[in-house]
């Protein structure tokens, strides 16, 4: 059983005209939108680079401090002496 289809209906040149200019506007508008969003992300790539450094350094810091109170609370649980200076 074929299904017959009315033949298409012919569109006005304005609404056409007016289809074609919401498209060219949105694209715009989205390259606009995508250029301001790109030099926020540009400028917060380049403050967490300049402060990654300082970062590392710091939880390398942590890292020692907790390192080291590890290992005195492992001696001090198994009866090592700590040597001075430790």
């Amino acid at each position: 059983m074929p299904v017959v289809l009315k033949p298409a209906v012919r569109v006005s040149p304005v609404i056409k005209t007016a289809r074609w200019s919401a498209l060219l506007l949105g694209v715009l508008y989205g390259s606009m939108h995508f250029k301001s969003l790109q030099k926020k992300e540009n400028a917060f790539r380049e403050e967490e680079a300049r402060l990654a450094p300082i970062r590392q350094k710091q939880a390398e810091e942590l890292k020692k401090i907790a390192n080291r109170e590890e290992l005195l609370y492992l001696a001090k649980e198994t009866g090592t002496k700590v040597p001075p200076g430790f």
